[in-house]
């Protein structure tokens, strides 16, 4: 398989490793300064730039009717007119706000344990992310993915960054420190006692092997996709 990397920092020097040993052939990479071969010539792009890229970067994969799978995240008031223009060029888009198998578990895990815990008010949900300084967007998509279930099935009925918010807003916690991978944890609170579901990664290699799946996967097909589809997650 012939991968262009469109956006070509950590993690898509991570991607280029994996595949290599995988026996894929990265043939074109792009960054915001220089770009190395052509879109043209890759069977799938796998994109990881910054949100004002990103847009961009699916425009150009899908009118040209390149597969593309995307993990970058702070774009989504775009996602509508996206999905669109891929149903029109009948193109390829795979998009997740994290690609980590371990993560896709543990979305599963907290639909489920939403749709219980609606049936107990007296439990209050809150959200809690890490990140390293460099990540931009807080929260990040993956606490904003999170978010969904418990909204859809229980009281509140938005996100916000304020901790002080009222019994209809979950507060969502973006704590930016270190080199930190990436920490979510999901908190029921009660007076009188705290569930709480955790996901940690150790490295970006969890994320760089779910989106060569996905990139695996996807090169056949027409379609929006998320990872559950990939995982046949239902």
């Amino acid at each position: 398989m012939k991968i262009a990397l469109l956006g070509y920092g950590k993690m898509g020097r991570v991607i280029e490793q994996l595949a290599v040993e995988a026996g894929h052939t990265v043939v074109a990479t792009r960054t915001r300064d220089h770009a190395i071969g052509t879109l043209a010539d890759a069977d799938v792009a796998i994109e990881f730039s910054a949100p004002e890229a990103a847009v961009n970067h699916l425009r150009e994969c899908i009118e040209a009717k390149i597969p593309v799978v995307c993990g970058t995240t702070g774009w989504l008031e775009h996602y509508p007119a996206i999905t669109a223009l891929c149903q029109r060029h009948q193109g390829a888009l795979v998009y997740a706000s994290n690609f980590s198998i371990g993560v896709q578990l543990f979305f599963h895990l907290n639909e489920h344990l939403a749709h219980l815990m609606k049936d107990y008010p007296s439990y209050k949900p809150s959200i809690e992310e890490i990140h390293h300084v460099q990540k931009l967007d807080a929260p990040s998509g993956t606490a904003i993915s999170l978010s969904q279930p418990i909204i859809e099935f229980g009281v509140p009925k938005q996100w916000s960054l304020d901790p002080e918010t009222d019994p209809e807003t979950l507060s969502i916690k973006a704590i930016r420190q270190g080199q930190v991978n990436g920490t979510h944890s999901v908190r029921y609170q009660s007076p009188i006692d705290t569930i709480e579901i955790t996901h940690q990664a150790h490295s970006r290699e969890g994320f760089a092997h779910g989106a060569l799946m996905a990139a695996e996967w996807i090169t056949d097909k027409t379609g929006v996709f998320s990872m559950k589809d990939v995982l046949n997650l239902t």
